[in-house]
This record gives C-alpha cells, structure tokens and sequence, in this order.
C-alpha cells in the first residue's frame, strides 16, 4: 500500500517521488496542498527546517491550519529556522555569500504558522542554517531546494523531492537533534552515512544523504568524483557553480570532450558573484573557467530579477545536478559557501528519475532561450501542472 508523500508517485509503491518546479507553472495553494497532505500523514512526530519562510495569508492558513491539526492530534511539532548574522540584506552581500537571502524578520512570518515558542528554535552559526525539509514520523522526508515563500514556490525554478526510508530517515533527525539541541549550525551533520535501497518508477534506487558543515568538505569532494567518473553525461541545473574542487573537475571532462556536457543557472545571480571577484588576484583562475564552462558546454542562464531587500524575485534557485544516471538534489548550492552552511545534498541513482530531471531541464534550457527572464514559462503553464498530477 502507497503511502501520501506528498506528491504523486510514478508507480503505485515507490518510495521516491519527485517533482520540478517552474516559473508561473504552479500555485502557491498547490503546493501548500501538497505540504499539508505531508503534514496530515503524521502520526507521531514532525520536525521541520526551514531557512526562509515569507508565506501570504491565505498559504500561511493553509500552513497553520495543517499544522494545528497534527498539533492537536498529539504529534510533536517542532521547527528549527535560520537567525544567521550572515543572512545577506544587500545585493553585494547576497553576491558575496552566493547563497538565499531571507528578510531579517524570519522570526515573525514563522510565528504565523501558528507554533509555540517552545517548539520554535532560531539557529545561527558560522554559516546559514539553509536547510529545508521535513522529516515525519522518523522514516518519511519532503526535501529539495524550495524555501517556505510563495516567491519559491511560484516564481522560481525549484525541485522537491519526498522519500520514505528509516535509515535516511534516521540521519535527518539526527541532524535535526542536532540543530535543535545546540540552536547553532556548528558541526551539525558531523557524521558519516550509508545508503539505502528504494524505488523509483518500479525500480530499485540506490539513495544516499550527507550534511554540512559536518561533511560539508566531503559534499564538495563526492560530486567532483563523481563528474570525473562520468561516463555518459553531466546536466547541470544550479543557481550557482562556484566551487574550486567542482570546476576544477567540469574542466577536466570540458579538455576530456568525452560526455555531453550542458545545463542552466542563474545568469543575474552568478554575474554577481564574478563581479564581486574581479580585482582578487588569487580568483583570477576561477574566473576564467566559469566563464568558459559558460562558453564550452553552452550553459543558458535565467536573467532573473537582481536582489533588493523586500523585492519579490525569481531566481532559477534548483540545486540539482544529473551525472549519468545519478540525481544529486537538495539545499545545497555547488559553491564553496556552502560547505559553512547547515545543508543536505541527496543522491539517487535511478535512470527513470535521470530521464526525467533532463527533460525538465530541456524544457528551462528552451524556454530562457526564448525568453531568458523565464517570463515565457508561462506559456503551456496549464499542460505542464497538469503532467505532474
């Protein structure tokens, strides 16, 4: 019997299921329905992280309505959220970090969900607490790159992922326990994991899950290993490309011209984080190989709405990679930011699911072709949420 995470499965009893986001493609009201079908299935315990939460009255009814039902059948409701010194609040800021910005007041839009202070904890640290998931009931997680705001839900490109296993289950709650106990992203994923077996589209999809900053080192070092040994192809489908071990290995497959090498990221966003390194002799080197990974693979990039405090924005905001037939996701931006941060990076091998990441970000790559403001993602809005029910 299939259980309701949340989103549509692919065949009756997977264990994986996954669905991309778009520009103008969905409805926040949708997907906090799919939010709340998550949350209705608890019975026992939820435990949310979440980095950025700015939801509008009706989405935070929504919320809270669901919120207050588990509440009220006596499951335990706990949420941590980022209070990081470092949350970027101008636009030079937000380029330097190369990660979310979140407007200061994080502590009053999560107190619209209704929650008790005591099963509220803010988190700070050295880097963001720029988690996203919830884990429910030990065993079954909602995860990706989307934030709790209806400017990530509606306006940006994003991919959500829900999995049910104990073994995956159990390290997100113990890198919850860990957030929640200490209230600081510290060392928070300090551990190592192993994977697990589950199903996608019918087949068997071996799935794995690490933390930073605990692993934050190894993250960086799993995905450049992993585009050495690629066979076939590497699809990239991430805001920002920016870490030294990562490029230095799309490089080496770039002088290989071995594998089919292509994707899309956000243009606006990593425009600024080169213009912020000009002038820096020891980055020289990274410049130059962004802008010819840019150039060689024929990377499209979204001409998104530049950063300002309090401006609603739609970054193409996936973090997602595809390396044959291995789908790497999660909060975790491929820069070296990131491995300060509280973050998760999940990866499954699963060809069905490959297939089906490439054709979306096909679908991206054609429309910012045509209209790199993704504006023309609106176009066919109602085929696309109609293909992922």
């Amino acid at each position: 019997m299939s259980v309701d995470l949340g989103l549509s499965l692919d065949s009756p009893g997977d264990t994986i299921a996954a669905r991309f986001l778009r520009q103008s493609g969905q409805s926040a009201e949708d997907i906090a329905g799919a939010m709340t079908r998550f949350i209705d299935g608890s019975q026992s315990s939820l435990h949310v992280a979440v980095y950025d939460c700015r939801l509008d009255g009706p989405t935070a009814t929504i919320l809270r309505s669901a919120l207050d039902a588990a509440r009220n059948r006596g499951v335990d409701v706990r949420l941590v959220y980022d209070e990081s010194f470092k949350k970027p609040q101008s636009e030079a800021a937000f380029n330097e970090i190369g990660g979310d910005f979140a407007e200061p007041e994080t502590h009053e839009r999560v107190a619209e969900l209704g929650l008790p202070g005591e099963q509220i904890r803010a988190v700070h640290g050295d880097g963001l607490m720029h988690q996203k998931f919830m884990i429910r009931d030990q065993t079954d997680i909602f995860a990706g790159s989307m934030n709790w705001t209806n400017d990530s839900m509606t306006r940006m490109e994003n991919t959500l992922i829900a999995l049910q296993s104990a073994t995956l289950g159990d390290y997100f709650e113990r890198d919850f326990g860990q957030l929640w106990k200490t209230g600081v992203t510290t060392n928070s994923g300090n551990f190592r994991t192993s994977p697990d077996n589950l199903t996608y589209g019918g087949k068997s999809a071996s799935t794995d899950v690490d933390f930073s900053p605990g692993q934050g080192e190894y993250i960086n070092d799993m995905v450049a290993r992993r585009i050495l040994r690629a066979r076939r192809q590497i699809v990239f489908c991430s805001m920002l490309i920016n870490s030294s071990k990562v490029l230095n290995a799309l490089m080496t497959v770039l002088d290989q011209q071995k594998i089919d090498l292509w994707g899309v990221y956000d243009r606006t966003q990593m425009a600024g984080v080169l213009e912020q390194w000009r002038g820096q002799t020891q980055l020289a080197w990274k410049i130059e190989a962004i802008e010819s990974l840019m150039r060689r693979a024929e990377m499209v990039g979204k001409q998104s709405v530049p950063y300002h405090p309090g401006r609603s924005h739609n970054f193409m905001h996936n973090k997602m990679l595809v390396i044959d037939d291995t789908v790497v996701v999660g909060s975790y931006n491929l820069s070296h930011a990131a491995q300060s941060n509280a973050e998760n990076m999940v990866a499954i091998e699963s060809p069905a699911l490959a297939e089906r990441a490439i054709e979306y970000v096909h679908e991206l790559r054609n429309s910012f072709l045509a209209d790199p403001t993704g504006a023309s993602n609106r176009d066919g809005a109602r085929r696309r949420r109609e293909a992922n029910h």
